[in-house]
């Protein structure tokens, strides 16, 4: 796929993917902007890689590793996963629509990596091989790791 397609496909979705996840920064729309520009410059590098029909999901894990250094340089501290990534932001539009005190309660319990898992199957709409593609797991490991999310939820939510 060429670049000037897949960047027409997927800039705004990947876009708006970072843009939810830097809520608390001085001027996200603007961050949000440069981190898309690093994640498509290293999809034209990496543009042999990318796995033909799991194009977005591809997008999202480069996203997520072009947020860790993004965070990681901004605080001076190495990341070294997913838990680091992922903070609870008050800002953060999935967090947001969220108005059940007992469901808000039950999400920040979550690990982060829990929540990340739910968020790219819920919000962004991936599931089987993209939800595997996205997370840099097996599709098998996929399907446990988001089963296994859920039902933490359900445990959280049962507790508050």
């Amino acid at each position: 796929m060429r670049l000037e397609t897949l960047f027409d496909a997927y800039a705004d979705q990947v876009r708006r993917y970072l843009l939810r996840r830097l809520g608390d920064q001085p001027d996200p729309m603007s961050t949000a902007e440069d981190l898309t520009a690093d994640v498509f410059v290293i999809a034209w590098r990496r543009r042999e890689s990318i796995p033909a029909g799991f194009e977005l999901p591809w997008l999202y894990a480069v996203s997520r590793r072009v947020l860790a250094n993004y965070r990681r340089r901004e605080s001076e501290r190495p990341v070294t996963d997913i838990d680091e990534v992922d903070r609870i932001d008050e800002n953060d539009p999935a967090e947001l629509v969220t108005d059940d005190l007992a469901l808000r309660s039950a999400w920040a319990r979550l690990t982060p990596r829990d929540r990340e898992i739910l968020r790219l199957s819920a919000w962004e709409g991936l599931s089987g091989d993209a939800l595997a593609t996205a997370l840099g797991i097996s599709t098998g490991g996929a399907a446990a790791a988001l089963s296994r999310a859920r039902a933490r939820l359900r445990d959280e939510i049962a507790a508050s």
